[in-house]
């Protein structure tokens, strides 16, 4: 489970990214045992070769000092760290690894804004990466950086269809195996009542709606009948 830290990381870094005409997913995992990349990016340069770029976020000591191996595969590579964090670790990062620093955005300041920011945050280059040559074939990142994308993909149009994507069985189902959970003193912790009360609430409303449609249709043909016989 991603910290809220971690998701504010990932949101940052992914408009950071855009912002620098790059293209960027998360989670790509590797071939030949190199790793999951946190965040990839993939971006077409003027003269039409592409770049690669790892990030591999990290929000506390105890995740830098993590076993899990490093997918620094890409032509520039960087840690993307809190400020806190990047003070502590600092000395122990390689000289060819840049380092991006998340700081969050003010909360007095959002305060007064005018307009609310797209981001959580914003990213200040704490050190720049070296270049190095791919440590992988560049057709097989290629075809695991669209698969990551469709992956992505997937999970978007599932959040768009909701629960319509699953029949009235599979939600029956899945509503009993909750009934452990029906207190009958705490009406307002029983999901089922509380979807009995807005379905009751939505028809209500909707069938006011059409006798206000009624009243209003039958209002005018009223006056129409009156006009047509004065």
């Amino acid at each position: 489970m991603k910290t809220k830290l971690t998701l504010a990381l990932e949101a940052t870094l992914y408009a950071y990214c855009r912002e620098a005409g790059a293209f960027a997913v998360e989670e790509v995992t590797m071939p030949d045992d190199q790793g999951i990349v946190d965040t990839l990016s993939y971006q077409e340069l003027p003269d039409k070769s592409i770049e690669w770029r790892c990030y591999e976020l990290k929000v506390t000591k105890s995740d830098f000092h993590s076993k899990a191996k490093l997918s620094f595969i890409g032509h520039y590579n960087y840690f993307v760290l809190p400020l806190k964090l990047y003070q502590e670790v600092a000395d122990e990062i390689p000289a060819k690894i840049g380092v991006l620093i998340y700081r969050p955005f003010d909360p007095a300041l959002l305060a007064t804004a005018t307009e609310a920011p797209s981001t959580p945050g914003y990213l200040t280059v704490a050190r720049p990466p070296r270049r190095q040559d791919l440590q992988v074939p560049e057709s097989e990142l290629t075809t695991r950086f669209i698969a990551s994308q469709a992956r992505e993909v997937g999970k978007a149009k599932q959040m768009a269809t909701g629960l319509k994507q699953y029949s009235t069985e599979r939600l029956y189902q899945e509503l009993k195996k909750r009934h452990q959970h029906y207190d009958i003193y705490d009406p307002d912790a029983n999901f089922y009542d509380q979807f009995i009360d807005d379905t009751q609430s939505t028809a209500v409303t909707a069938l006011q709606s059409e006798i206000d449609a009624l009243n209003l249709e039958r209002h005018q043909l009223q006056q129409q009948l009156k006009e047509s016989q004065s």
